[in-house]
């Protein structure tokens, strides 16, 4: 009965995270006990969150500034468990009272064995094969003990047995009485461990993959840091160099001054000096006169005179279900940075250092002149670029031309389904839908002719839904993707779309100089007029506005982002001087890996 006691009192002194015994034991608020170790890894486990969850029932304790050192400590447990070991193990197999210390200890009977019994067990030719280990060894901690649970009903059974539906270890006896029912599905107990063991080191491969993922994230954000440290440290030298060349020819330009001064001036002070020399000699003159005639005069007489500065597995669960890493947030923050360079002023009348610059576009022509009359991303984050000549021309993020589909339609407006069907708009204004083949549908879509409805473009939603607008019907055509006549329009009242993007719930116009943000019904919620110049607006990938102003005349093109009420955030490229094409028409979108392109009807800008 005593040993039975006893292994009762070893199952209650194990942590049951680490299901080892007690290292400075912590009791939180819901009074369960664990490691100090163990409930500081799971604080580290939520950041800087100053609330530990207890694994076993969910509440919560407060962590004073994250110290689990300042936990109370379970000073009862301490005594016992120091009692424990310093307890002296007996033979579990002699039968007398007497009983003598055990010397080994037996991994497959479970039994602590004196010298005399060990010689006995070790000669049982069934029992050969056991693993015995010494005392010695599991005093000093050099091995750990497998061993099955004492059942808390029956004390002398092991728990050898594990119910799947009560989610509890057993022993024999307590499965034939309470576990006896229909809908207990009743397995060995090391067989659960196994197949236990089997999930935890899957789990623990899928963690290890998941910190792999993110590790590589880390590794490329840094990478990106060391690309815009290089950047900075290059700016810095050339504004160092321009500063010191600027002092160079302002300390020469100074000297040259300093001499023309000097030449100038030293003239005067010496004309100056004449004229007081003369005036000099002439008091001299006067005085000595004057003493001359004075001496002669006056009676001779004596003269005198007188200036300082886990729930374990849980939380593990909970954290794999978390995203992978979206790559975009990482890749748009890192091509605004190693897109600045310092450019100098040269051969302006007024001496400046510079200025700093933050766009370098890379310049591709299209294989087919004055083509481009549309542009969108790709599902697969490429961007297609449609022509009116024929075909949608494929661009890669670093400006490669990849592929022509559709040559043989003639395209006004492009954009996609959310199973990769191509939604083309003809220059007829007819909306056809191709698959991933580039096989015609047979869907029909009563649209608007050119001659009843006017110029035409296209967008396509989240829903699917397909957007039409025209410029002279002023208005804007919604079908469904199943083609048929428009199941809703929307007006445009006083203004033409010459531009639509879709945009969340709403929809983006352009028109004239102003940038409109409407509703699915037409209401303007936000206006941005006043720009001066022709606008073209995008959806960035960090769901802001993207707006570009040309300036068709000179060639030139600048790019802002703005908020979702069209508030100005940043500027993003100034006046960038583009080749000026022979038709106004242009078009931005931004690829998913952060790059802007602007297309003309002649070529397309790729803006890192």
């Amino acid at each position: 009965m005593a040993d039975a006691l006893k292994n009762v009192i070893a199952q209650s002194l194990e942590c049951p995270v680490c299901l080892e015994t007690f290292t400075d034991p912590k009791i939180l608020s819901c009074s369960h006990t664990y490691c100090k170790a163990c409930l500081d890894n799971l604080l580290e486990c939520h950041g800087n969150d100053q609330t530990l969850q207890c694994p076993v029932c969910r509440a919560e304790t407060q962590v004073p500034n994250q110290e689990v050192s300042k936990l109370p400590a379970s000073l009862a447990l301490k005594s016992l468990i120091e009692d424990m070991k310093n307890q002296s193990q007996f033979c579990t197999n002699c039968k007398s009272e007497d009983k003598p210390q055990a010397a080994v200890y037996c991994q497959d009977c479970s039994k602590y064995f004196c010298s005399t019994c060990h010689n006995k067990h070790s000669q049982w030719p069934d029992f050969i094969s056991h693993q015995v280990l010494a005392m010695s060894e599991i005093v000093s901690d050099e091995v750990s003990l497998r061993r099955y649970r004492k059942c808390r009903k029956h004390p002398k059974e092991d728990e050898e047995c594990f119910c799947s539906d009560c989610r509890r270890f057993a022993c024999f006896r307590c499965v034939v009485m309470e576990h006896k029912d229909e809908g207990h599905r009743i397995i060995e107990a090391a067989v659960y461990k196994s197949r236990h063991l089997k999930s935890i080191e899957d789990l623990k491969s899928k963690a290890d993959k998941k910190c792999l993922c993110f590790q590589k994230y880390v590794d490329f954000i840094n990478e990106q840091k060391e690309h815009v440290s290089n950047v900075q440290m290059q700016c810095t030298h050339d504004i160092n160099k321009a500063f010191e060349e600027s002092v160079q020819q302002l300390t020469e330009r100074k000297e040259l001054l300093i001499v023309e001064v000097k030449g100038k001036t030293e003239g005067v002070e010496k004309e100056l000096d004449e004229m007081k020399n003369s005036a000099q000699e002439h008091i001299t003159h006067l005085t000595t006169i004057a003493d001359m005639v004075t001496n002669r005069t006056k009676v001779p007489s004596d003269m005198d005179a007188l200036a300082a500065h886990d729930t374990l597995c849980q939380d593990l669960q909970d954290a794999l279900k978390q995203e992978d890493p979206d790559y975009k947030q990482p890749i748009q923050s890192s091509r605004k940075g190693k897109g600045v360079s310092f450019k100098e002023n040269v051969g302006m009348n007024e001496l400046t250092l510079g200025k700093i610059v933050n766009a370098v576009a890379k310049n591709i022509a299209l294989p087919t002149k004055n083509s481009m009359d549309a542009m969108v991303i790709t599902p697969d984050g490429r961007m297609a670029v449609g022509c009116h000549t024929g075909g949608v021309e494929i661009f890669s993020a670093d400006g490669q031309h990849q592929q022509k589909v559709l040559k043989d339609v003639k395209i006004r407006g492009v954009g996609f389904l959310s199973d990769d069907r191509y939604v083309i708009l003809d220059h007829s204004n007819n909306v056809t839908l191709y698959t991933l083949e580039y096989s015609k549908l047979n869907v029909m879509f009563e649209t608007l002719s050119d001659g009843e409805g006017g110029f035409a473009k296209l967008t396509v939603d989240g829903n699917d839904q397909i957007y039409v607008s025209y410029w002279t019907a002023k208005k804007i055509q919604v079908f469904s993707p199943a083609g048929g006549k428009a199941i809703r329009e929307i007006p445009c009242d006083r203004y033409k779309p010459l531009e639509i993007i879709s945009y969340n719930d709403y929809l983006i116009t352009a028109s004239g100089d102003k940038i409109r943000l409407i509703d699915k019904q037409g209401v303007v919620k936000y206006e941005l007029r006043g720009l001066g110049y022709f606008p073209y607006a995008a959806v960035s990938q960090g769901n802001t506005i993207l707006i570009a102003k040309v300036k068709h005349g000179v060639g030139l093109v600048s790019i802002d982002e703005y908020t979702n009420e069209l508030k100005h955030v940043q500027n993003l490229v100034i006046d960038y001087k583009i080749e000026k094409p022979g038709r106004n028409w242009y078009y931005l979108q931004q690829y998913r890996s952060g790059e802007i392109a602007f297309c003309t009807p002649d070529r397309l800008y790729i803006f890192h």
